[in-house]
């Protein structure tokens, strides 16, 4: 497909595309053309499996009959091609359900959700005009020196384009360098229908542990990925956290600024000069970086949650920008912050508190009261329970030894092992789902730790504790 641009008004500048491993394909936006390509998608599965079916009929012996005749390589390479045409809340169930490095889900679903995160595909200029046009009016170029009409990022609900406010226009006064956001088409209103497809399909392969509660998770998903989608409250969001009683005064961390003119499809904001903290740029990282890095992604989760009860809860590191002139982590994508009520915050420090000081008794109280808990769990999941919130504390504790060493071969990797191994054992015997608001704080959490490990870095986790916790104000 060609990617060069078509004949629109001369003020367009199409800036020459920097190498991109991006593909472009049309977004289903209708209902009915939605229905049509998961419909196709049902069928082409089926044949799959029925192939796979005779295929084993004719080749007892082969080493590779066993396994689901759902999930075979044939049939997991049409899933995937299929979700990164489709976009929206297929894309964005992989990064809910797949909390980070926790081996949750069976491998052949991880390998579905990991191949579609990484093979994102973005929408044909024509389409991109037309959401454009709608969003912004005919002239919408009106407002832009140059415009790079080739994105450089796409993911489940958008995608992000290079452009040059007019000095007429920025808020600073002069010509500005922008990253514009560009919703897909319809995706807020094929929410329902997407998940209820894919929760069919998830459910035929008959791999997911009844423990997942996938009806809750993904009633809970349809809430926050429509709040998503409303890039006029991720506006709100970012001038928030820019404001001095947030970050605008914390000389770590750099918020860009939004453009007045953005609208709830299409926000337009600051470009900023880091680059994402994952990746390759990690070997080029020295150990004062890695640690900086990790002490400031650790240090905001705890600030978010204790001081400002609003947390950005996606923890992909492609969020967190490294800018190594400036040396402040800059956040871009504020999407999914979520808020959360005192009286649920005063519940779950009183819960880590409790794992952070290896107090039964007490983890299983603000655990029954937060709703983790029935009250009825037999000894056994009560262990594994108890057990996984300890660790999640560990490095918090003031018995650890400071600064606590992420990474391969350190402390953090045997407790990850073994928080692992309490997954199972509660998936088995869970009687309850998590509370709503644990969904994506835990999946927070549990990347900044990811993060912390990717670094190898070494954090003074007791100190940054402390400093928070002290100065918490319960009721």
């Amino acid at each position: 497909m060609s990617l060069q641009a078509p004949a629109y008004p001369t003020r367009v500048v199409v800036e020459t595309p920097r190498s991109r491993n991006l593909q472009s394909s049309k977004v289903p936006s209708s209902r009915i053309g939605r229905l049509f390509h998961y419909g196709g998608l049902a069928a082409s599965l089926g044949y799959g499996a029925a192939s796979e079916l005779l295929r084993r009929s004719t080749h007892s012996s082969d080493e590779n009959s066993t396994g689901s005749l759902m999930l075979t390589e044939g049939n997991i390479k049409r899933l995937v091609s299929k979700l990164t045409q489709m976009r929206g809340a297929a894309l964005k169930l992989g990064q809910f359900m797949s909390i980070q490095d926790s081996h949750v889900l069976p491998p052949e679903i991880e390998d579905i959700f990991r191949r579609v995160q990484d093979s994102a595909h973005y929408m044909p200029d024509w389409q991109m005009e037309q959401v454009m046009r709608d969003s912004l009016g005919p002239s919408w170029m009106d407002n832009f020196e140059s415009f790079d009409r080739l994105p450089f990022a796409a993911a489940s609900i958008g995608q992000v384009h290079s452009a040059v406010l007019k000095a007429a226009v920025s808020p600073t006064g002069k010509p500005a360098r922008v990253a514009v956001k560009v919703q897909f088409p319809n995706i807020v209103n094929s929410i329902n229908s997407d998940l209820s497809y894919v929760k069919m399909l998830l459910t035929a392969s008959k791999l997911l542990p009844r423990g997942l509660f996938l009806d809750r998770t993904i009633n809970v998903l349809k809430d926050e990925l429509a709040e998503e989608c409303d890039y006029a409250r991720e506006a709100s969001f970012l001038k928030r956290f820019g404001q001095a009683d947030y970050l605008g005064a914390d000389d770590r961390f750099k918020i860009p600024w939004v453009w007045d003119g953005s609208t709830d499809r299409v926000l337009v904001m600051e470009h900023v000069g880091g680059v994402s903290v994952g990746g390759s740029v990690i070997n080029k990282l020295s150990q004062r970086d890695r640690d900086d890095i990790a002490e400031r992604i650790i240090d905001l989760c705890l600030r978010e949650l204790f001081v400002f009860r609003a947390m950005q809860t996606d923890p992909n590191w492609t969020n967190f920008l490294w800018n190594h002139r400036t040396r402040r982590v800059e956040l871009v994508d504020f999407g999914a912050t979520r808020e959360y009520t005192k009286e649920f915050i005063d519940n779950w420090l009183h819960l880590l508190s409790a794992a952070v000081a290896e107090d039964r008794d007490a983890c299983v109280e603000w655990s029954l009261k937060l709703g983790y808990l029935t009250g009825q769990e037999n000894d056994v999941m009560l262990n594994a329970h108890v057990k996984s919130m300890v660790l999640l504390g560990t490095p918090f504790s003031a018995s650890t030894p400071q600064p606590f060493t992420f990474g391969p071969g350190s402390k953090w990797a045997e407790i990850t092992a073994e928080i692992r191994a309490q997954i199972p054992v509660m998936l088995k015997h869970r009687l309850t789902p998590p509370p709503r608001e644990t969904y994506s704080l835990n999946r927070k959490l549990s990347g900044a730790f990811l993060l912390a490990s990717r670094l190898n870095a070494s954090v003074d986790c007791r100190t940054l504790w402390t400093k928070v916790v002290e100065g918490y104000h319960f009721g």
